[in-house]
């Protein structure tokens, strides 16, 4: 029973614990179907590009405001019925889990701008109890939130329409270092994979 009991925890252990080192995701890892043609050659130099949105309180935020931080991002539409509500909901715990810890934060982008303006994502916030300065969703061309999505966060499909930057957006949650880059893909719906995202954060809290 003593040498079972062992087997089990250091196996628990294993499974529970995040890896030694966290990947570092680049271009080439990922499906060519969330990645602009553009960047599929750059190599473990890739990083998330500078950008600058308006949130839910009608403030400008860029990469600076970032400069140092861990985060999550997301790609998602208020008026969303289907994996959204689940994806906000999920994103709801990392939120909670780091609520007193600055040096984590959340960053949601709506892929359908000429909707989502200042005062709907400011309700959606609202209603989702989202937390100023910790969690951030954000508005702005849908030029530059499609560029960012394809060729920096690699996480939405490009729709079938005629529509230039028409984006599908994923269920994916994107986790970014503090030196920008990527270090995690997780299904937003799934409880498995945002307790991995919650243990992955708390092991990037660590790495100095």
């Amino acid at each position: 029973m003593l040498v079972f009991a062992a087997v089990f925890l250091t196996t628990a252990y294993q499974f529970l614990k995040p890896s030694e080192r966290l990947p570092v995701f680049s271009p080439a890892d990922v499906n060519p179907e969330m990645v602009d043609s553009t960047v599929q050659h750059i190599g473990r130099a890739h990083k998330i590009a500078d950008w600058s949105f308006t949130n839910q309180n009608g403030k400008k935020i860029s990469q600076r405001d970032f400069e140092g931080k861990i985060y999550v991002a997301d790609f998602f539409f208020c008026t969303c019925t289907t994996i959204c509500p689940i994806m906000t909901k999920n994103l709801g715990k990392v939120q909670a889990a780091f609520r007193d810890n600055p040096e984590v934060l959340l960053l949601s982008h709506t892929v359908m701008p000429d909707i989502d303006s200042v005062p709907v994502l400011r309700k959606y916030a609202t209603e989702k109890g989202v937390i100023d300065n910790k969690w951030h969703l954000v508005t702005g061309k849908k030029e530059d939130i499609y560029y960012l999505a394809r060729k920096s966060y690699l996480a939405v499909k490009t729709a079938n329409s005629s529509e230039l930057y028409d984006m599908v957006h994923t269920e994916n949650l994107i986790l970014v270092d503090r030196e920008r880059r990527i270090r995690g893909f997780y299904d937003g719906t799934k409880d498995a994979d945002i307790d991995r995202l919650i243990s992955d954060i708390q092991f990037l809290l660590t790495q100095k």
